[in-house]
């Protein structure tokens, strides 16, 4: 697996083949993901995702996730302005070191949320936001409460070890700063509004860590989005609805 040296930072980055005449696809990955995550249940989620739509892809690793280059030791290591931080400063230049002018985005939990404010600042292809967080609700709180609660006793430690070298600072990193009285008021609504880039929204009906509030709100910024509301689906619309996910991608990009 490659890395790239991004603003000081060993990153993991994936690279898949196709076509150069179309916008590559980048994709981001949720708090706890990596690139190795977007490969469960069997099924190489980007690849196939690339495959249906002829595109090149990118996935990477944020630091201290994955194969990445881990935080330093300790805990607190984001503020609360992370995914500004992501969207402003690390993913500008991973994608110029790239090459890459005008991707297409397509981003899951915290990487939707960086998707959408790289979009309210620079020019993209198509931005894709799977199960987005705009503002923060009591009902993500509480299911990060009991991600907490799972990763000390629950066996999400063991599981997520899988997939970080350091699971430890991955986890809490995420955990601490989501469940930090400064996040509570974390609102991008205002960003969304800058946001003129073809947008296509996705989320399960049975959410745990947000309601169809988070889509409205996106919709009443930007109401040329698209949207993709899947019945018997979760926080993660690639994993629970894989194949729905794709055509709703493929059929979004066609006209790209």
């Amino acid at each position: 697996m490659p890395f790239l040296n991004i603003n000081g930072q060993q990153l993991e980055v994936r690279r898949i083949e196709g076509s150069a005449a179309l916008a590559p696809l980048v994709f981001l990955h949720e708090g706890l993901g990596s690139v190795s995550l977007w490969t469960q249940r069997g099924l190489d989620w980007p690849l196939a995702v690339c495959q249906a739509t002829g595109r090149a892809g990118v996935v990477y690793s944020r630091r201290g996730y994955g194969q990445s280059e881990a935080a330093p030791p300790g805990r607190h290591h984001l503020g609360a302005d992370y995914l500004h931080s992501e969207a402003w400063d690390v993913l500008p230049a991973l994608l110029a070191q790239l090459g890459i002018e005008h991707p297409v985005l397509l981003g899951h939990s915290d990487g939707a949320t960086i998707a959408l404010l790289y979009a309210s600042r620079h020019p993209l292809a198509a931005c894709i936001a799977m199960a987005p967080h705009v503002l923060v609700e009591p009902v993500a709180r509480a299911a990060i409460t009991a991600a907490k609660a799972a990763f000390e006793t629950g066996g999400l430690r063991e599981r997520l070890a899988k997939h970080h070298d350091d699971v430890d600072g991955a986890f809490w990193q995420w955990n601490d700063v989501w469940l930090s009285k400064a996040f509570a008021s974390f609102d991008i609504r205002l960003d969304c509004q800058r946001i003129t880039t073809p947008l296509l929204l996705v989320q399960g009906l049975n959410d745990e860590y947000g309601t169809m509030l988070q889509l409205d709100e996106i919709a009443l910024a930007a109401p040329h989005a698209q949207q993709l509301r899947l019945a018997d689906c979760g926080h993660s619309p690639h994993r629970d609805q894989p194949q729905r996910c794709i055509k709703g991608v493929t059929d979004f990009l066609k006209y790209d």
